[in-house]
């Protein structure tokens, strides 16, 4: 049976980073730069000219890997890239 440390240990992420998601086969993949401000607002502001070269930066990771890893939606690349809305080479708003 699992304790409540065993839960926040599998739910934090790896040193380094900032989130963590648990997919449904149960694998955990941890994504994003970890912020040096603890408990602030969000970090991730999509729609500015961080974002954009975020998502231009990415777009040019995203391209090197092999076309199932492209498409795969719990990369960390990938991962990130919808934590800033990216659409291309630019990150939206909305």
């Amino acid at each position: 049976m699992l304790t409540a440390e065993d839960h926040k240990t599998m739910a934090s992420p790896r040193r380094g980073k900032a989130k963590v998601k648990v997919t449904s086969s149960g694998k955990r993949v941890s994504y994003g730069q970890a912020g040096k401000a603890k408990g602030g607002g969000p970090r991730v502001k999509p729609g500015t000219s961080k974002g954009d070269s975020y998502c231009a930066r990415s777009l040019g990771i995203k391209k090197g890997l092999s076309k199932k890893k492209q498409s795969d939606p719990n990369t960390p690349n990938n991962l990130s890239r919808k934590r800033w809305k990216c659409s291309g080479a630019k990150s939206r708003r909305k």
